[in-house]
């Protein structure tokens, strides 16, 4: 308690808050081009590919950025720890949603079920989500209760995908592909559900962060 009211009456670095929501926007693109890469074709499919490269190379700078300003950082709005967890954990979901779309390419799958589409759409409502949630962090007590609903629904969707991801599962078996196939679409489903996983992290972090602060 004596920590934390000293911190409050001490200047602070708040280009934190700043660099996250940076981060989570980085999210939203990167699941939007994911999302137009798994509906082009030809020429457009690859632009779509190197920009989901290049939003992931932006989120590693933002990270970069972040974990350099935590070093120097003499006061910190949260505990530096949380900070460290937070960036990484958005770090994570950029690369994962960078993978997806290496491994499509190197299975070099040409067409994504709408399993993959309603996945991928989670994805960027999740993403929406966090974009929602972090800026709020600039005043976690006048924000909390806006900040754990928009939490709360991240992790319903994570939920959902978990469920979606069990029922891809099923038809893939049922639909009987070639081993390479099968192997290329398990693959894809399984980081796509991956990514809502560490959205969820995400949105976990953010909750510690308020239990310490309120």
């Amino acid at each position: 308690m004596a920590l934390r009211f000293l911190r409050s009456l001490m200047p602070r670095e708040e280009r934190f808050v700043d660099n996250f929501a940076a981060h989570a926007a980085c999210m939203v693109a990167g699941a939007r081009a994911l999302t137009a890469m798994m509906q082009a074709h030809g020429p457009e499919r690859e632009a779509r590919f190197k920009e989901v490269c290049a939003i992931e190379g932006q989120a590693d700078a933002i990270a970069r950025e972040t974990l350099v300003s935590l070093h120097k950082a003499f006061i910190t709005p949260f505990d530096r720890s949380d900070i460290h967890s937070l960036s990484t954990a958005l770090d994570d979901a950029v690369d994962l949603i960078e993978e997806v779309a290496q491994r499509a390419v190197l299975y070099r799958l040409e067409t994504f079920s709408p399993r993959m589409l309603e996945l991928a759409a989670m994805i960027e409502n999740c993403a929406e989500l966090l974009t929602q949630a972090i800026p709020l962090l600039h005043d976690v007590n006048r924000n909390v209760g806006t900040i754990n609903s928009l939490c709360e629904r991240v992790g319903r969707i994570e939920s959902d995908a978990d469920r979606l991801l069990r029922l891809a599962l099923s038809e893939l078996i049922a639909e009987g592909p070639s081993t390479i196939e099968f192997l290329g679409r398990k693959e894809v489903y399984e980081l796509l559900e991956t990514v809502t996983d560490r959205c969820d992290d995400v949105a976990d972090l953010i909750e510690g962060i308020l239990l310490d602060h309120v």
